[in-house]
């Protein structure tokens, strides 16, 4: 398969084996509950990869640490690049790394700013077997505390996702970018299940079952949610060709910030978007406004 026929298929689709899906068919047919909790802990556990030939440059120059975050009693390994006191924040995505946004953080160099960014719990190189988005963002208030104050945030996907919660309860950034951010939690959890060729059922189970979990209704973490709070110039970018998150999610998020410009790429997908030298020159661009 070829990586353009590779981003034409959403990336679940891509790394979830065969005998995982035969196993969750087969508990769907007797038993949609358990099912629910099978596909739940799917859902909690990320793919983890070798470190790409891209990143490597930042990894090896970048100054690593293990740091506790107290409040979720998890270690992640923290990677600072770059000496500057003006320093970004970047947060990957679901299955990422703290160097995946290396590309942009090469260029946030050469522009005179150092970058703070981190292996998500049970990402990476930080120890774990599962993650949940809260993690994501008490990391970053953990961050802020310990290695901030930050000029600006940069999340690709889930990261962008928790970045906006995370600044809509006080992270305090002048700007946000957010990449490939999805919306909605619900939708999330409801494509996860049809990847996994599920029933609808086992969508409703699961999301009850993360709602008593969450201590809340978990779409209280979705994007647009999260962006009718957050009062600062925000950088909206997306593709039109991302078959991982839809671009209506980022049409839905804009459309409740109050400070908003959205840009829009094609033929980028969810995962080349990160790379692309346009890309990484609108996200300058705004940071130097």
């Amino acid at each position: 398969m070829t990586d353009i026929e590779k981003d034409k298929i959403p990336v679940q689709q891509l790394l979830l084996p065969k005998p995982i899906l035969y196993t969750g068919k087969t508990l769907n047919f007797f038993s949609p509950f358990l099912a629910s909790r099978f596909a739940a802990r799917l859902f909690l556990t990320p793919f983890r990869y070798k470190t790409p030939e891209r990143e490597r440059e930042m990894e090896a120059k970048s100054q690593k640490e293990t740091v506790k975050v107290s409040k979720i009693n998890r270690d992640v390994v923290v990677y600072t690049y770059g000496t500057s006191s003006k320093k970004i924040l970047l947060v990957h995505g679901w299955s990422g790394s703290g160097t995946q946004l290396s590309k942009i953080a090469d260029k946030l160099l050469e522009l005179g700013y150092s970058t703070v960014s981190f292996d998500a719990p049970a990402h990476g190189k930080s120890p774990g077997k599962i993650s949940m988005m809260p993690f994501f963002i008490e990391t970053v208030h953990h961050l802020e505390q310990t290695h901030g104050p930050f000029e600006a945030a940069i999340g690709h996907s889930l990261g962008g996702m928790s970045l906006l919660r995370a600044t809509k309860n006080n992270l305090a950034i002048k700007k946000l970018i957010i990449i490939g951010t999805a919306n909605s939690v619900s939708d999330i959890t409801k494509n996860f299940i049809k990847n996994l060729q599920l029933s609808s059922k086992v969508a409703t189970l699961m999301k009850r079952y993360f709602d008593t979990k969450f201590g809340e209704d978990i779409d209280n973490y979705s994007g647009a949610i999260s962006a009718k709070q957050v009062h600062i110039p925000t950088l909206v970018i997306h593709d039109h060709d991302d078959v991982d998150v839809s671009v209506e999610d980022a049409y839905a998020i804009d459309e409740q910030l109050s400070q908003s410009e959205l840009f829009l790429t094609n033929n980028l997908g969810h995962r080349k978007i990160l790379g692309d030298s346009k890309v990484i020159q609108k996200i300058a661009d705004y940071i130097l406004e």
